[in-house]
């Protein structure tokens, strides 16, 4: 039996691509760059799936050309780029992967906050530049200590849940604005729901 053909739009992890492989006819674009509008014009008018990203619009030129497809299966957890009433009114299924990332992104939010707080990046410029000749002293690159600190989250969803429980591990004081109030989250995590001047400050 003939497998279904699927256009991916991008490289993604061999894990992933080879279930993808097992089950379809797969081409994938191979470039960095996202394929042109044209190009996924192209593929779409063969396949009976596309495997995309948010840099990609789908939308009813893409269907159009597509009389095959059934599905646009979205590697990201948003889908703005996708025309999700016109894939409804011709019966193509839209999936996403939300929360995917969630841990990903907050251990990169983390990672950022660390590097600032300790002025890792202005430290490392410092020292690849040959500006560090005479060794340690006290306030050299002092930066500043977040175990224990204030931290102000803007959006307690799972990123923002995500970022709690680890300011939580460096027992810092966390503040947090939504517009939804999770009592839950601020009893388990011992963290404080304020209004955002207060959070701002």
């Amino acid at each position: 039996m003939q497998k279904p053909k699927v256009f991916v739009t991008r490289e993604m992890p061999e894990r992933g691509l080879n279930i993808i492989k097992e089950k379809f006819d797969a081409e994938v674009w191979r470039e960095y760059a996202p394929p042109p509008k044209k190009i996924i014009i192209e593929k779409a008018a063969k396949a009976d799936a596309l495997a995309t990203l948010l840099s990609d619009t789908i939308d009813a030129e893409v269907f159009d050309a597509a009389p095959n497809l059934k599905i646009v299966a979205q590697m990201a957890v948003g889908f703005d780029n996708i025309d999700v009433n016109e894939a409804t009114k011709r019966g193509i299924y839209v999936t996403n992967t939300p929360g995917v990332l969630t841990e990903t992104t907050a251990d990169f939010a983390w990672a950022l906050l660390m590097a600032v707080a300790r002025r890792v990046v202005e430290a490392d410029a410092y020292v690849r530049s040959g500006n560090w000749k005479v060794g340690w002293h006290p306030m050299m690159m002092q930066g500043r200590d977040l175990y224990g600190a204030t931290i102000g989250i803007v959006g307690l969803g799972r990123i923002g849940c995500a970022i709690a429980k680890r300011a939580k591990g460096f027992d810092m004081k966390v503040l947090y604005y939504d517009v939804i109030r999770r009592p839950d989250f601020e009893k388990e995590y011992d963290i404080q729901f304020t209004d955002m001047d207060l959070l701002f400050q």
